[in-house]
């Protein structure tokens, strides 16, 4: 019982330890099933609302001609145990150069049994004490993104992110950071980099215990998370290229990412103690701008097996996507990357709506 009541108020202290590795987690799982069926290789060429997530850079390429779009994603993690939802519109400015975004991201795991009052002072147990509660994590991000010059080539953009984590009524925090973004496009030739967090990204953390829980956990050995704390993202890396090109009805783009992480030492194919590196690889398939396939991989990592051996696992992907009219309709199916066997269904809605006088003008 002992080792339920440490995780429940360990998932509080935890969160709170300023410079933490692998911080904001919820906010590395993606966005769109478009991006999860290439293994999230996309860095170069998303430029629908994900790319508020991806890369800001990419919203620039749609005109106000194009109108309004929004994407809508849901996609369950671990069995169902944690629910991820993403929603976000790309929004036409005046000028045809110029591109605003809004997303909303929330990452939950509802319905955490509390049992920290399960024995009552004289010892017997009492289910009616156990109640329920919700760990969430919410970001919403509010991008801007533009063509520099007359080329035509480059764009640039950037998203600020506010951040609300809670743990039921034992913590909770604020957070604010911010993402640079940069896509370039020549013929059939894609490129793009995003720095995210890029001068950190932060959390401060409150710790929200009544004196009651304090006096519990004390009393059955368990330390008390500090009362307020300070948690840091650190910047991330992302390079991207990809090449475009046609044969007949079909069109593929394969693109390659690379991700540099800036919090020390992971498991990843090039890891440091400043720095590490993994890869990502997609490849997107478009049939007569209708029927889309997609495969990627990413998440290359050393593991050791029972005889002591090491060898290297990755996380696969497969997706597909529809075309039907002004709306598009995305799924992948992905492994979560903890080889354990646990695959997602990622599905993805995008809604296309022109301004009225262009859907006038198309009636004619």
């Amino acid at each position: 019982m002992k080792r339920i009541i440490a995780m429940v108020v360990g998932l509080a202290a935890a969160t709170a330890l300023p410079a933490q590795k692998y911080s904001n987690e919820f906010l590395t799982i993606g966005a769109g099933a478009r991006a999860h069926g290439l293994g999230t290789a996309v860095v170069a060429t998303d430029t629908d609302p994900t790319a508020s997530y991806w890369n800001p850079a990419g919203l620039a390429w749609h005109t106000a001609d194009e109108g309004l779009q929004l994407t809508a994603m849901h996609a369950e993690w671990f069995a169902g145990v944690g629910k991820y939802d993403f929603l976000a519109m790309s929004i036409p400015t005046n000028d045809t150069r110029k591109r605003m975004g809004l997303s909303l991201i929330r990452f939950g795991i509802d319905d955490i049994a509390n049992t920290l009052f399960l024995y009552d002072e004289d010892g017997t147990v009492n289910y009616d004490n156990v109640v329920s509660f919700s760990a969430a994590d919410y970001a919403v991000l509010f991008s801007y993104a533009w063509q520099p010059g007359s080329s035509g080539r480059h764009s640039l953009g950037f998203s600020t992110k506010l951040i609300r984590r809670v743990i039921g009524t034992f913590a909770n925090a604020w957070g604010f950071g911010f993402d640079l973004g940069w896509q370039y496009q020549h013929g059939g030739w894609r490129a793009g980099a995003t720095l995210r967090d890029a001068t950190s990204t932060f959390n401060a953390w409150r710790n929200t215990l009544t004196a009651e829980e304090k006096d519990r956990l004390l009393a059955t050995g368990n330390e008390l998370p500090e009362l307020s704390a300070l948690e840091l993202t650190r910047p991330t890396l992302l390079l991207g290229a990809a090449r475009r090109f046609a044969q007949g009805k079909w069109l593929f783009q394969p693109e390659l990412n690379l991700r540099l992480t800036t919090d020390g030492r992971r498991n990843t194919l090039l890891a440091t103690d400043l720095f590490s590196a993994d890869l990502a690889f997609g490849l997107e398939t478009v049939y007569d701008d209708f029927l889309i396939l997609r495969a990627g991989i990413s998440q290359f990592q050393r593991e050791k097996g029972f005889d002591q051996s090491t060898f290297w696992t990755s996380r696969p992907a497969a997706g597909v996507g529809m075309k039907l009219g002004r709306l598009r309709l995305d799924y992948a199916f992905s492994d979560i990357g903890d080889n354990q066997g646990r695959f997602s269904h990622i599905i993805s809605l995008q809604l296309d709506l022109p301004p009225r006088n262009t859907q006038h003008r198309t009636g004619e």
